[in-house]
């Protein structure tokens, strides 16, 4: 092994992080091994396991850390309208699921049942419910309370169908965001006075019915 590069502690660990994403993306969770880890990072397994106790350890922080940018990725101007908003937060997500597809199963696959990071999938979709009814133009509590529900379970189907959007690519990249896209519209618009995206056509306008 070549010498050591000698690094800060805070370094280091971005360094195995980097390396940790690196290797999840490519191959299924079951197939990275820490030794791997160590190698690429050119490092010794001592000193792998000193920042990272175990493989879901080193998962779930390179896990979080994806979620933090893609939560800092995810702008929610008021200054856009909804439609340019949703898409573009839609276009984020897709962009990492599909660079990142190995780590993506593997976190709602794999890992499904496993409290650590089913606490950072959910923090990261409260954190963008709770952007969405920010810019949303809510009249009232009561209405606020309705569009936080179907902002919730929007939330989930997004993530169900593009793990299995992943798995099987029945449609293209962009009929699955538009599929998302216009799911929470439709939820959304019986809950306004005013047509929330009127630029976005509603199936009636489409027919012509």
């Amino acid at each position: 092994m070549p010498p050591r590069q000698r690094l800060s502690p805070a370094d280091r660990r971005a360094q195995l992080l980097a390396v940790g994403a690196r290797l999840f993306a490519a191959r299924p969770y079951d197939d990275v091994l820490m030794e791997e880890v160590a190698e690429e990072a050119r490092v010794s397994r001592a000193l792998l396991y000193r920042h990272f106790p175990s493989k879901h350890a080193l998962f779930a922080a390179v896990y979080q850390e994806a979620a933090d940018r893609l939560l800092a990725e995810t702008r929610l101007d008021p200054a856009d309208s909804l439609v340019e908003q949703l898409v573009q937060g839609m276009d984020v997500h897709l962009d990492y699921f599909v660079a990142n597809r190995s780590a993506v199963l593997a976190a709602n696959r794999v890992l499904a049942g496993d409290p650590v990071i089913q606490t950072i999938m959910t923090n990261e979709l409260d954190t963008l419910r709770a952007r969405l009814l920010a810019v949303l133009p809510l009249a009232d509590e009561h209405t606020r309370e309705a569009v936080s529900g179907v902002l919730k379970s929007w939330l989930v189907f997004v993530q169900v169908l593009c793990v299995d959007w992943l798995t099987h690519e029945t449609c293209t990249r962009t009929e699955l965001r538009d599929i998302c896209v216009g799911a929470v519209i439709g939820a959304l618009r019986p809950l306004f006075a005013e047509d929330p995206a009127p630029e976005w056509p509603s199936r009636q306008s489409d027919t012509g019915v």
